[in-house]
């Protein structure tokens, strides 16, 4: 996973166009995309930049949050709803993060290069103990009209 507090200088976030990213900016935030999936930096004092949203898969433009519910993992999006991930959106979201860890210089270690990693995980079975209805843990709404 990425270490949060990491502080990258504003040159190497102007050279992702170059590495075929997409790169926006507004107010002090800057977006990157490639792939179908982003990430978010904010700027500091310093003229350094943080990142603010890990990278993840966006949804109409929307970024969105993996969820690994034990049978399937999900993209939740801010407004509570919930869908399964596919095969293709991890391979992307996957390409997207070792392409700009590698733009940015941060290492991949061993663990984070086996799969897929998320953000939230929370999959308890057992009846009566915290996490066993998921959907209710990580706020999902319930699925209504079919």
């Amino acid at each position: 996973m990425w270490n949060v507090n990491d502080r990258f200088e504003a040159r190497l976030l102007e050279a992702l166009p170059a590495a075929g990213f997409i790169v926006s900016s507004t107010g002090g935030v800057t977006r990157v995309e490639k792939y179908g999936s982003g990430a978010e930096f904010r700027r500091t004092a310093d003229d350094h930049y943080l990142m603010t949203i890990l990278p993840t898969i966006l949804m109409n433009g929307q970024f969105t949050r993996l969820w690994d519910a034990g049978y399937q993992k999900f993209l939740l999006t801010d407004d509570g709803r919930k869908f399964p991930a596919t095969a293709d959106q991890l391979l992307r979201m996957r390409r997207f993060n070792e392409e700009l860890r590698t733009a940015l210089g941060v290492p991949t270690y061993y663990n984070e290069a086996l799969g897929s990693t998320s953000q939230v995980s929370v999959y308890d079975r057992v009846k009566g103990r915290s996490g066993d209805d998921p959907g209710r843990t990580v706020g999902v709404k319930p699925v209504t009209g079919h």
